[in-house]
């Protein structure tokens, strides 16, 4: 189980690595960011806290903590994902919308180009 926690810990590290060089290079926004560093954050202090992996995993009927905290992670960064699918999926449709808008606009000035009078 210390084995799995402290790779548990160093991955953790990592990620927060990962995220604050991202953010220092303009990888990803900020306002992402946050929720990945919370994420890791979440990770980092219950690998190393085994009182509460103890009491989660007694609370969700496991016998084993390190599974408790496996379940934990999918759950987390599950929801994660989700809410950057929501994310993008409304960045596409207003793609979409943008293009459309401008080849109305386009059309408009196609338009008053071609019924413009001819010197």
């Amino acid at each position: 189980m210390d084995r799995l926690l402290n790779v548990l810990t160093l991955m953790s590290g990592l990620l927060m690595a990962l995220v604050l060089v991202s953010v220092r290079r303009a990888h990803i926004r900020v306002e992402y960011s946050v929720s990945w560093l919370v994420a890791a954050a979440g990770l980092l202090v219950l690998s190393r806290s085994r009182g509460l992996l103890e009491t989660m995993a007694h609370l969700l009927g496991l016998s084993d903590p390190p599974l408790a905290l496996l379940l934990v992670i999918g759950c987390m960064f599950l929801l994660m994902f989700y809410r950057y699918s929501a994310i993008l999926s409304k960045l596409k449709d207003d793609n979409i919308a943008l293009a459309q808008r401008l080849a109305i606009l386009e059309y408009h000035l196609q338009t008053l180009k071609d019924n413009r009078p001819h010197a």
